[in-house]
């Protein structure tokens, strides 16, 4: 949707609450502003947990925002050719969590990080930025929580939106879909004036 601009908290949290995320465009080292159409959203009522997906959750433990950095770092893939999670974008992120806007969800084998994901709330919005995973079902377990702490209000989900972005096959498996851009902005419209969840506990 266009390129330039800044990292800064207000011009971040300006570009989620109107639909936009930022991303490196590589290997110019450009800064985008993306919008996908249809856009990605995984429904928090929708989600699919099977049950060897609850089998391996007993052999994890999951924590919140204790390691953003190092959830952020694990996503970035440094060796990868396409790395756009760049030392700038952890700063800015980093600063966001400081902030109480961005949140991460760890998941723990014994003292190792073996998955995790990272995101910014706004309001009833979570947009979800990246997860990993270094052991089988490590980051389908972070958003099991994820999904779990957006929700777990009485009334809570209603009008809530996660935002995964892209829909990937990973994504599709867990209940992510699409739906036209058009639709998307109408919904966060409306998310973005809900209370957070993640920053009130």
């Amino acid at each position: 949707m266009g390129v330039g601009a800044d990292l800064e908290p207000g011009t971040l949290l300006q570009a989620y609450s109107t639909g936009l995320f930022p991303m490196d465009v590589q290997p110019e080292g450009i800064l985008g502003w993306w919008s996908p159409d249809p856009r990605a959203v995984l429904p928090l009522d929708a989600l699919r947990v099977t049950r060897s997906l609850r089998k391996s959750m007993g052999h994890f433990s999951v924590t919140r925002d204790v390691a953003f950095r190092e959830v952020m770092s694990a996503c970035s893939r440094p060796t990868a050719p396409d790395v756009w999670i760049t030392q700038k974008f952890m700063n800015a992120y980093c600063l966001l969590h400081d902030m109480g806007w961005a949140h991460s969800f760890e998941v723990w084998s014994g003292k190792d990080l073996v998955g995790g994901l990272y995101g910014v709330e706004v309001g009833g919005l979570f947009a979800g930025e990246s997860m990993f995973h270094r052991a089988r079902d490590a980051s389908k377990a972070a958003l099991v929580a994820l999904v779990d702490a957006l929700g777990g209000a009485e009334g809570a989900r209603e009008g809530r939106v996660l935002d995964v972005q892209w829909r990937t096959d990973h994504l599709g498996s867990m209940g992510a879909e699409e739906i036209p851009r058009l639709s998307y902005l109408d919904r966060i419209a409306k998310a973005i004036t809900l209370p957070s969840v993640l920053s009130a506990g």
